[in-house]
């Protein structure tokens, strides 16, 4: 099977080694790309754990401090193994989603113990920051990098989709969903023959205005579960 794969490229190339471990091709078109901000090292004083809810967000973190031995509470999987990828010591996973992170941490840790640090992107939302102050935690979010959209999908993407040669696509995001929707509009790319396997509902959403051979949703929120759908 040749799978379109949608993410920014680090983690495009990860999936395509997976992907290649399952007998499948990837063809890889991100739609994504990250921006790491430059800034001072990160103050750690007084900070009990760092929150992480990408890969990405761990990638930039990892450029901003030094310390390895800090908590690292991640949202799931693919976050956890970026944080030891980058040698992070201390990692924790919730497996699941935002909301989820905060129940675990409340496991984890305890308000008298530290502020929690949030390495978010741009476009993060504070739900997460939000849900643990309620437990009764201080937060700090820090703005670590920003996704930046591309207009077109890559060349040899367009002309694979239009010969009929890609049997599914990959979307981890309704971002990236929704991206990818506006490039076909623009390229006039059908999908009729593609299968769109979906890493939440909110990500089949994003779709909606296109027409699929089959919708797949992940079981869970997670990269296992999503390409278990293959």
């Amino acid at each position: 099977m040749r799978v379109l794969v949608t993410r920014p490229l680090a983690d495009g190339e990860t999936i395509a080694h997976r992907l290649a471990a399952m007998g499948h091709q990837a063809l890889l078109a991100p739609l994504l790309t990250v921006e790491f901000l430059k800034g001072a090292p990160l103050d750690l004083v007084s900070v009990q754990a760092v929150l992480v809810t990408s890969a990405n967000g761990v990638r930039a973190l990892a450029r901003r401090i030094a310390e390895r031995d800090i908590a690292i509470y991640a949202v799931g999987p693919q976050s956890a193994d970026a944080a030891r990828q980058e040698g992070f010591l201390d990692v924790q996973s919730a497996d699941a989603d935002a909301l989820a992170l905060a129940e675990a941490v409340s496991n984890w840790s305890n308000p008298g113990s530290g502020i929690l640090l949030h390495a978010a992107g741009e476009e993060t939302n504070g739900a997460l920051c939000e849900a643990l102050e309620e437990r009764g935690f201080k937060t700090r979010r820090e703005i670590l990098y920003r996704m930046k959209k591309r207009s077109h999908l890559p060349a040899e993407a367009i002309q694979a989709l239009r010969k009929g040669e890609v049997d599914a696509a990959l979307f981890f995001s309704p971002k990236s969903a929704s991206l990818f929707a506006d490039c076909a509009a623009r390229d006039g790319i059908s999908t009729g023959r593609l299968a769109a396997v979906c890493i939440s509902a909110n990500t089949a959403a994003a779709l909606k205005d296109l027409t699929f051979s089959e919708v797949r949703i992940a079981a869970a929120p997670n990269q296992a579960a999503l390409l278990a759908c293959l």
